[in-house]
């Protein structure tokens, strides 16, 4: 079945609040068009020297973020809700939709999507391009598919970051929005002897274990979980505690529904690393963390974007 492509267009200058706004509606299936740096950054991600000349037809001056709806879901709902908080903002847009098959979705990555260094260390590669790795990096291989979570954005590599510092020897994993399953990869490439992933999106889940796999980490270290972590009681129970780390890389608002889960599922000492977060919401997440006793060790902030480790 055909899904509905959402294409939110705003100035370029705005596409960090609206892509933060437009990950609440479906943080999981999202990616931008933004030309405004072509010149600058193309041949340092690329190494090329010449550049298309459709690529430099292109509007630099706007943004175009797709969103996308699958077949169950009303893409009305999510035009209300996104319009509403441009509103708000105020961000000036236009909202169009398509028509877009699942298997164009899945491929449409490839053209935006190169090796990436997200930390010191950690460098995210597409399944379709080589890299050879430097001294002492880590690379792991990824195809995002229909799942948030390249390792281009702000937010990741900011998580990322926390992760080469907070990463033990054989410490658990909980991957909260895990998404594409980068983080969780991340954190076994560091030295975690176990990571469970868990997200509300089976496409999501489903990628990340394929991506797991991909990377050489098979069930007995990676474990995908769909669910919802807030009011599931079941799925908490199920996990348990006994957590070193827990990982959100997701939106402010989600952050803080999840904060009341951190202690039921972190051993005593164990630590949290929270990304997704824009900065005009950075106040709130410290004030929902700290409720929680979790005692804010670092907080890094990028281009707009803040990310915060803390220990229970």
């Amino acid at each position: 079945m055909d899904w509905t492509d959402v294409q939110i267009t705003v100035p370029a200058k705005d596409v960090d609040t609206a892509s933060a706004i437009a990950q609440m509606v479906v943080p999981y299936g999202i990616y931008i068009e933004d030309y405004s740096d072509l010149v600058e950054e193309a041949p340092k991600i690329a190494h090329i020297d010449l550049i298309d000349e459709d690529l430099l037809a292109r509007n630099r001056d706007n943004a175009i973020i797709h969103i996308y709806i699958s077949p169950e879901q009303s893409p009305t709902e999510a035009i209300a809700y996104l319009t509403a908080r441009l509103d708000q903002e105020p961000i000036p847009y236009t909202a169009d939709t398509s028509a877009v098959k699942e298997e164009e979705w899945a491929t449409a990555w490839k053209d935006y999507y190169h090796p990436t260094k997200i930390g010191r260390r950690l460098v995210v590669c597409p399944t379709w391009e080589e890299y050879t790795p430097g001294e002492g990096e880590l690379v792991m291989h990824l195809d995002p598919g229909m799942a948030f979570g390249t390792g281009t954005h702000h937010t990741t590599r900011l998580c990322a970051g926390m992760l080469e510092e907070a990463v033990t020897p054989s410490c658990r994993v909980l991957d909260m929005g895990t998404g594409s399953g980068i983080l969780s990869i991340a954190a076994l490439l560091l030295g975690a002897g176990e990571a469970v992933g868990v997200d509300i999106d089976p496409v999501a889940v489903r990628t990340a274990g394929e991506n797991a796999v991909l990377n050489g980490f098979g069930p007995e270290r990676f474990t995908p979980v769909c669910g919802e972590l807030v009011h599931d009681k079941g799925l908490a129970r199920r996990l348990g505690s006994g957590f070193d780390l827990i990982a959100a890389n997701i939106v402010a608002d989600v952050i803080i529904a999840l904060a009341p889960t951190f202690p039921r599922h972190l051993r005593p000492g164990g630590r949290v690393v929270c990304s997704g977060i824009i900065l005009p919401r950075k106040e709130e997440v410290l004030a929902a963390l700290k409720a929680q006793g979790i005692t804010v060790t670092q907080v890094e902030e990028r281009d707009g974007w803040c990310a915060i480790g803390g220990t229970l």
